[in-house]
């Protein structure tokens, strides 16, 4: 990067840390550190629910996973608005009569502490693993900007995470994230305008969805039907996403302390309800968006040579290789040759469209070769990621999260660069701060205040606060650094670890909102650890091939299983007491 990129970075991370700081510096209790005492609107809620959603893994991950998979992904997000109302209706008005500071508190009233206990323990696991991936995108990041391994970037990254969160709470997460959001749009809409720019003089924004459509990017609604069944393996189509989505943002939105502790700020339920609602308005065209970018990024590599592999760092351990480094140099060789086929084509693609509508049928005709020579690079690029995740030690066969990063180093003028690196850097701190916050929150409320044996005082509770923070940042520094060799892109990695437990916590909380003849909290903590045993063991068949099923219907798994083992076990228990009598 420029001086000018470094200097632009520095300076817009520092005035969103100092600004953060200054808005939280009267802080000293419980009740501000997690919940901002409770007087926040409805749009600073809307901003830090959004803030928290948008991580670095969304900015990184989400243009990669557009560009070799398509814009199908967005399916994964259709459930999600009408999962807030759901929210809004039920969810909300039990924790706002209730005060309380994490969701999981609600269970201890309705069952018992043990049931309590459990979910927020299922909480803290599932939220402190994706919380170490999503520390390490940004550190990803560092790496491959300056050459530092990812382990010495990982321990900088998030030791800077520790301190911004240390100090600040909750006021400082919901007052930052408002001009990181607005930072951040600003930055994408430069990005997708710059893609655009740098096309060939003679080919628009229309003519770069086109390629995108032809090459498949833009099968936005799909089935999952093929040969007339339904694959239940396939992840994202509109019944996984409608009906798995639905219960992931149920749970995300409804169970998980890094959200419910957002809309837990506001200062009446009506603020609570608008903002989430709110929320589910514009998440879908925001994410559809985000992949757009994606989308437009393949466009543009169709154009302008693309990397063999866009992780720089695998393809030279690939050159240095002694078994597979000649066949590297062959396969480079071919990629060349079918690139340049490619753009001689799409060359006189665009001089056929010089004759308007009278020219289509040899446009389509052209862009079907084209389709053909781009299976064959893709085959290419099949075996090299191959190579690299099953013969060298250490490889990365997956380069999807490097593709956006690689796109604006290599293509953005000095300036916008910086300005999109430390976009990144905001969605990061933002949603990690959260998340880091809502675990200090369920630890220490869930926990210590409910196990401690003997009266402590606010500014005590505050200071223990502060020490559960710094703890559960060293947690997920030290996830970060296994993250390396996790093989999906990011986004779907942190999807897949929430639906191994999302739907279990979302099954406990439908017992007690829906059931209230079930009032057995012993019962209740036995059907979530029987539903979560199973949920895993049906992952873990799913992944050896034994059975074919997507991470999303392990959401309605879950909470189904919940239900089931619950309503059993009460049929049961009534039948012996009648047995007894």
């Amino acid at each position: 990067m420029s001086r000018l990129d470094w200097s632009v970075l520095v300076i817009t991370l520092v005035s969103i840390v100092l600004y953060g700081l200054y808005k939280s510096r009267t802080t000293r209790d419980l009740d501000g550190y997690f919940r901002s005492n409770r007087n926040l609107g409805w749009g600073l809620v809307l901003l830090s629910i959004m803030g928290t959603q948008a991580s670095a893994i969304t900015f990184l991950s989400a243009p990669g996973q557009a560009y070799t998979d398509g814009m199908r992904f967005v399916q994964y997000y259709f459930g999600l608005p009408l999962a807030m109302i759901v929210i809004a209706v039920f969810f909300i008005p039990v924790f706002q009569r209730l005060q309380v500071y994490t969701a999981y508190e609600y269970l201890e009233n309705r069952f018992d502490g043990k049931t309590r206990s459990l979910t927020s323990f299922l909480f803290l696991l599932q939220r402190g693993l994706s919380t170490g991936i999503s520390v390490f995108a940004p550190s990803l990041i560092l790496s491959s900007l300056l050459g530092w391994s990812l382990a010495y970037t990982s321990v900088i990254m998030g030791g800077l995470l520790i301190i911004y969160t240390l100090f600040g709470g909750a006021r400082a997460v919901a007052y930052t994230q408002q001009l990181q959001l607005g930072i951040i749009f600003a930055g994408l809409f430069l990005a997708g305008w710059m893609v655009v720019r740098l096309l060939p003089p003679d080919i628009g924004f229309s003519d770069a969805l086109r390629i995108g459509g032809k090459m498949g990017k833009f099968s936005i609604i799909t089935t999952g039907f093929k040969e007339g069944r339904f694959d239940w393996s396939d992840q994202y189509n509109i019944w996984s996403g409608v009906i798995g989505g639905f219960f992931l943002a149920l749970s995300y939105f409804g169970t998980d302390q890094s959200q419910v502790g957002r809309y837990l700020t506001a200062r009446s339920a009506r603020e609570s309800k608008l903002g989430l609602l709110m929320n589910g308005f514009v998440k879908v065209p925001m994410q559809f968006l985000i992949l757009l970018l994606g989308v437009l990024v393949f466009s543009f590599y169709q154009f302008t040579k693309a990397p063999l592999f866009f992780n720089e760092v695998q393809l030279v351990k690939l050159r240095q290789h002694p078994v597979y480094a000649d066949s590297l140099k062959q396969a480079q060789v071919r990629f060349d040759q079918v690139t340049s086929t490619k753009q001689q084509l799409l060359v006189q693609y665009s001089d056929l469209k010089q004759g308007g509508e009278k020219n289509r049928f040899a446009q389509d005709s052209l862009l079907d070769i084209y389709r053909s020579l781009h299976a064959e690079s893709d085959s290419i690029r099949g075996r090299l990621k191959f190579w690299l995740s099953k013969k060298v030690s250490g490889g990365d066969g997956n380069d999807t999260n490097y593709i956006f990063l690689r796109f604006v180093v290599d293509h953005l003028p000095a300036g916008l660069v910086g300005l999109l690196i430390a976009i990144i850097f905001l969605a990061s701190w933002g949603s990690i701060a959260a998340a880091i916050n809502s675990l200090a929150a369920a630890t220490m409320v869930d926990f210590h205040r409910r196990f401690s044996k003997q009266s402590i005082s606010d500014e005590s509770e505050y200071r223990w606060s502060r020490w559960y923070t710094l703890a559960w940042g060293i947690f997920c520094i030290v996830v970060a650094l296994f993250t390396y060799n996790i093989g999906n892109s990011l986004i779907e990695a942190v999807n897949v670890l929430g639906s191994l437990f999302y739907g279990v916590v979302l099954g406990i909380f439908a017992v007690a909102l829906f059931l209230p003849m079930i009032k057995n909290g012993t019962l209740v903590f036995w059907a979530a650890v029987l539903a979560e045993a199973l949920v895993i063991l049906v992952f873990y068949f799913s992944k050896t091939g034994i059975i074919k099923l997507g991470f999303l219907w392990l959401n309605p798994l879950g909470v189904f299983a919940v239900l089931f083992f619950a309503l059993a076990g009460q049929g049961a228990g009534l039948i012996w007491r009648n047995i007894r009598k």
